[in-house]
């Protein structure tokens, strides 16, 4: 009896365990790990201004691109933890553009993809110019602060006891 029952326990926890995965919408782009291909416009102020996506030069306003994210519309962690969209100036007297997406990376936020980014070039660039700051990375175990080590002398009858001292405090 005790067999039969954790043979059938085992069967359903590994047919959870298993899982299933949503096929992708009729006529989707299917992408790198298990994403799918999304498309944003991209338009400016000013015609031909140049667009870089994550440092790369990828063409000029306006145009399409070409975004692989998750399958409910937000952006896939790709190891980075903004998705960033640049546009850079024609002449002297316009200003850089920048768009920071979160990609969800690290327990961040994760926000979704436009179907439309505008850059006005003649609008100087917002405080958020540069995205905004990662959460804090700490490596290695958390500090210790080292004491000499108590020692303790026990002879006839009596205790002893040399160290740092430990107070307490009721409340």
């Amino acid at each position: 009896m005790s067999k039969t029952l954790l043979f059938v326990v085992g069967v359903v926890v590994a047919s959870f365990l298993s899982g299933c995965q949503t096929p992708l919408p009729p006529g989707a782009e299917p992408g790198p790990h298990g994403t799918m291909a999304f498309q944003v416009l991209i338009e400016a102020s000013e015609p031909g201004a140049r667009i870089e996506v994550g440092g790369e030069h990828v063409g000029n306003t306006p145009l399409t691109l070409k975004v692989f994210g998750d399958r409910d519309g937000t952006f896939h962690d790709f190891g980075s933890y903004h998705y960033v969209v640049r546009a850079l100036p024609l002449t002297t007297n316009q200003f850089p553009q920048a768009r920071f997406f979160g990609t969800g990376r690290a327990w961040g936020a994760e926000d979704r993809i436009p179907e439309r980014i505008f850059f006005d070039m003649n609008q100087p660039a917002p405080v958020y110019f540069y995205p905004p700051l990662a959460p804090p990375a700490y490596y290695g175990p958390p500090p210790v602060y080292y004491y000499p080590p108590p020692v303790y002398y026990y002879g006839p009858g009596v205790g002893v006891h040399f160290g740092p001292r430990v107070y307490r405090r009721w409340r």
